[in-house]
């Protein structure tokens, strides 16, 4: 796989039926290893490691409604009061992040309500802080680091 722009992380590995599968410390199982799955595991790392918030706070994969149809987001960070505090989407390195991009993160946050959205294919990062009152999204150098709230 691809080098990406985030520290090196240790990560498990295994073959079976000639497909690599890359273990996920939040799902607790090997998930087939496609190149947006390399972003998401890295980004679950950054989240831990550099950002160091804790794993049981941290949801991958699961299924939302955005007006009445099944989407799936990538990665959610939850407050400890349940809230949304981040949300993230990932995408494969050799998709380039573009307006579309932005547009359907802001579809899932209609129905999530995150206080900050990430955007990457791993090699671009884009973080924002959203803005309910003023209805837009303010761009950040980084997500900030968790805090016991």
């Amino acid at each position: 796989m691809r080098h990406l722009n985030f520290p090196p992380y240790l990560f498990r590995f295994k073959n079976s039926e000639n497909k690599v599968s890359i273990f996920d410390e939040i799902r607790k199982k090997f998930i087939i290893l496609t190149p947006e799955e390399w972003v998401r595991q890295h980004v679950v790392q950054f989240l831990i490691e550099e950002k160091k918030y804790p794993k049981s706070l941290i949801n991958v994969e699961k299924v939302l409604r955005v007006n009445g149809l099944r989407k799936r987001y990538d990665i959610v960070v939850y407050n400890s009061d349940g809230s949304i505090f981040i949300l993230v989407e990932c995408k494969a390195p050799e998709i380039k992040i573009s307006q579309l991009t932005f547009d359907q993160i802001a579809r899932y946050n209609m129905t999530m309500k995150a206080q900050y959205l990430m955007v990457t294919n791993g090699l671009n990062h884009y973080f924002c802080q959203m803005d309910y009152e003023n209805e837009k999204y303010n761009f950040l150098i980084n997500l900030p680091l968790y805090q016991i709230r």
